[in-house]
């Protein structure tokens, strides 16, 4: 509200702007947390991908509220009023929706809560069988060791090698993200279109419009066709790739092609083929880089480090948003078609740091993905064979007994 007031003071709209960047940044550790402690191992790439889907939903009414208040509304305050309003809205859902929220077991394992997350795990598997109480064994389990292990969470327990991997994977993660140069893309796709098709104002906005549709419906395939069929390293490291392609593509259409910065409806061959690349790289964007190191990042960190983890991780991803966006206007300006030379050999190098460094995690459990081998020179491959994991291994004897005593009470 304070943005939206007609104030004329730009020190309220700041203010406003930090209030929301607040709130923002705490939806973003709280939210892909929330999901990966929720979500089954089988699917919990595709639910955790489903955090992607809403921002891409977000930039694609962004993107068409202000094509639709360019073309039909006077120039006046109810140009920028009517977008940045809409926070309004769709911040009164979230919080109504947060009516409706559960607790997450593993919270509440760590709370000695162990019958209230039975009660969740549940109600959120639509089951009272067999396969929930071996859920609460494993998280039980898993919960104990690392209670027991470390005693009192000290700032120096992430000195430890370990746990500093994990760290500098989540920080690295989404320094790579950012590094794809799509959410700079994304900010700035009006002024992109500008350079790739002439200085026609509201054709770059009726194209960000469409580039907007596009990765929704993107983002939507990935969810439902590909989202756990496919490795974690090979889904990063070949859109990384494929990335660099469609960057090195446009580059050199545009460098050997400039186009002719003037406000002309006619639009050459070679700006149509640059705009296709660019649509053809969010689409692989949104089939990698966009929604998976969302949920990647939460099966990183045991639940003891999870919480500082996943903040570390977004916290980087802001860190590097910030430094991208701040500095993308001034590279178009200078850089023109190097700007996209630029991203394509970021690319190729994020491609390269994915098959040397990621760990795959599809279809671990987050208290398996949290062992220490994960990280230590035994290939990650190792976790994903034989049985369930060594937890779901030891939740016989005490373990299996607090589950069983769990359900008497409950019964």
């Amino acid at each position: 509200m304070m943005q939206t007031i007609p104030s004329h003071s730009l020190s309220c709209f700041y203010v406003g702007r930090v209030i929301a960047g607040l709130g923002l940044g705490t939806m973003t550790v709280a939210v892909p947390q929330y999901n990966a402690e929720m979500s089954p191992k089988e699917i919990r790439g595709r639910l955790g991908s489903f955090f992607q889907m809403a921002f891409t939903l977000g930039i694609f009414t962004s993107y068409w509220v202000d094509y639709g208040v360019k073309v039909n509304m006077p120039a006046n305050d109810s140009q920028w009023q009517i977008p940045v309003g809409l926070q309004i809205l769709f911040s009164g859902l979230l919080a109504l929706g947060m009516l409706t929220v559960k607790e997450s077991p593993r919270w509440l394992v760590l709370q000695d809560r162990s019958e209230d997350a039975l009660a969740v795990l549940q109600w959120v598997r639509a089951s009272t069988g067999p396969e929930v109480t071996h859920e609460l064994d494993d998280i039980l389990t898993a919960v104990r060791a690392e209670q027991a292990e470390t005693e009192g969470l000290h700032w120096r327990e992430f000195l430890d090698p370990r746990n500093l991997k994990r760290m500098l994977a989540g920080f690295a993660l989404f320094l790579a993200q950012q590094a794809t140069g799509a959410t700079a893309f994304a900010y700035y796709s009006p002024q992109y279109f500008k350079l790739l098709t002439g200085n026609n104002e509201t054709r770059s906005l009726l194209l960000s419009g469409i580039f907007g549709a596009v990765k929704v419906v993107a983002c939507f395939a990935f969810v439902c066709l590909a989202a756990d069929r496919f490795t974690r390293k090979f889904n990063l490291a070949s859109g990384a790739f494929a990335m660099a392609i469609t960057q090195f593509v446009a580059c050199a259409v545009l460098k050997t092609h400039p186009v002719n910065n003037n406000v002309s409806d006619n639009v050459p061959p070679s700006a149509k083929a640059t705009v296709a690349m660019m649509y053809l790289f969010v689409i692989i964007y949104n089939f990698s880089w966009g929604p998976l190191p969302w949920p990647y990042c939460n099966e990183l960190f045991s639940t003891r480090y999870r919480e500082t983890g996943v903040a570390v991780a977004v916290a980087s991803q802001w860190l590097w948003n910030f430094v991208f966006t701040i500095s993308t206007p001034y590279m178009i300006d200078s850089m023109g078609w190097g700007t996209f030379l630029m991203w394509g050999c970021f690319d190729v190098a994020i491609g390269i740091a994915t098959i040397a460094i990621a760990k795959e995690t599809r279809g671990l459990s987050l208290e398996k993905s949290a062992q220490p081998e994960l990280f230590s020179e035994e290939s990650e491959a190792k976790l994903a064979d034989g049985p369930q994991n060594r937890t779901s291994a030891s939740t016989t004897g005490s373990d299996n007994k607090t589950s069983s005593q769990v359900q008497e009470r409950r019964v």
